[in-house]
C-alpha cells in the first residue's frame, strides 16, 4: 500500500479496500488491489496538476495541515485576506528546496513548525479568548500598522535608502530596514531599495522574503535554518551569551534585541504557544531551549 513520507492520509478507494481486507481478506480481490494502486498514482498526480511538483517543504506541510494552522487568516477581521494561499506558500518554497529537505523526518517538522510558528506571531491577529483560541490567527496581516518611523538606517551606505521610500515591516516575517530589503531584493529579483511595496503586494515575493530571511546567516547571526537542523555550531561569543540551539535562539535571531534576556516576556511567549501548538499538529515534541530569555541578543 502507498505511504507518504509524512503522516498516513485517508484516500477512498484505500480506505475501502483496507476495510475489506479486514473484514475478510478474501474480499481483497484483484479489482480492490487495482483501485489502491490507481489512486495512489491519482491523488499525488491531482496535487500536482494543481500547485505543480512539490517542494520537500509542501510535501510535508500539506494544504489540509496549512489550513487547520491558519484557521482565520481569511476572516473579514484579518486585514490580510486573501493575501496568503497555500499555492504561494508552495511556490515560495521551491525556491529554497533545503527549506524542510535537512535530517531526519522529525528534524524537517520541527524546522517547518518553527518557520511558520515565527511568522504566525509577527503577523498575528490573536488575543487570549479569540475564537479557537489565540494561536489560530497568524497570517492576519501582511504589513505593519501606523509605523513609527521609515526604517531607514541612512548609516548603510551599502544599502542606500531610495527617497520617499519606507521600509517597515511587510510580509509574513515582517522584513524591516534598509539593509534588509536590499538583499533580500537582490537575491530575489526585485528592487527592494526602490520598490518595497511589492513584498506587500505580491503573495510569492512576501513568503520568499521570509524564506530568504530564514535561509540566510547575517553575521554574526547563523541562518534560523542551520539553527533548526543542527548545523549551527556556536562561537565563543555564542557560548559565553548563553545561545544555545532550539527554537528560542531562532527568537534571538529574528527580534533578540526587543526580547530576549527578559523573564517571561509575552512577546517570546506567544512566539512558543504558536509553536507548541504547530508541533502538536505535525506530530513531533518541540525540541530543547524553546525560550530565549538566559541568551544575551546579538550585538
Amino acid at each position: 500500500m502507498c505511504t507518504t513520507s509524512s503522516s498516513a492520509t485517508y484516500h477512498p478507494y484505500i480506505g475501502l479496500a483496507t476495510m475489506a481486507a479486514a473484514a475478510s481478506p478474501s474480499l481483497l480481490s484483484s479489482s480492490a488491489f487495482f483501485l489502491v494502486a490507481l489512486s495512489c498514482l491519482l491523488f499525488p498526480l491531482a496535487a500536482e496538476a494543481q500547485y505543480g511538483a512539490p517542494s520537500p517543504a509542501a510535501s510535508i506541510a500539506t494544504e489540509a495541515i496549512y489550513n487547520s494552522l491558519f484557521l482565520h487568516k481569511d476572516d473579514n477581521a484579518c486585514p490580510a485576506r486573501g493575501f496568503y494561499p497555500y499555492s504561494a506558500f508552495v511556490e515560495a518554497t521551491r525556491r529554497f528546496p533545503r527549506f524542510g529537505g535537512a535530517g531526519s523526518p522529525d528534524t524537517r517538522k520541527r524546522e517547518i513548525a518553527a518557520f511558520l510558528a515565527q511568522i504566525s506571531h509577527e503577523t498575528t491577529g490573536g488575543w487570549a479568548t479569540a475564537p479557537d483560541g489565540p494561536y489560530s490567527w497568524g497570517l492576519c496581516f501582511k504589513e505593519e500598522i501606523s509605523p513609527q518611523s521609515n526604517y531607514c538606517d541612512s548609516s548603510n551606505t551599502r544599502w542606500p535608502c531610495y527617497p520617499g521610500k519606507s521600509y517597515h515591516g511587510r510580509g509574513p516575517i515582517q522584513l524591516s530596514w534598509n539593509y534588509n530589503y536590499g538583499p533580500a531584493g537582490m537575491a530575489l529579483g526585485f528592487d527592494g531599495l526602490r520598490n518595497p511595496e511589492v513584498v506587500a503586494n505580491n503573495s510569492v515575493v512576501a513568503f520568499q522574503t521570509a524564506l530568504w530571511f530564514w535561509m540566510t546567516p547575517q553575521q554574526p547571526k547563523p541562518s534560523c535554518h542551520d539553527v533548526m537542523v543542527g548545523r549551527y555550531r556556536p562561537t565563543a561569543a555564542d557560548v559565553a551569551a548563553n545561545r544555545t540551539a532550539g527554537f528560542g535562539l531562532v527568537t534571538n535571531i529574528i527580534n533578540g534585541g526587543l526580547e530576549c534576556g527578559i523573564a517571561g516576556d509575552s512577546r517570546v511567549n506567544d512566539r512558543i504557544g504558536y509553536y507548541g501548538r504547530y508541533t502538536q499538529i505535525f506530530g513531533v515534541g518541540v525540541g530543547p531551549n524553546v525560550d530565549c530569555a538566559n541568551q544575551r541578543p546579538f550585538s
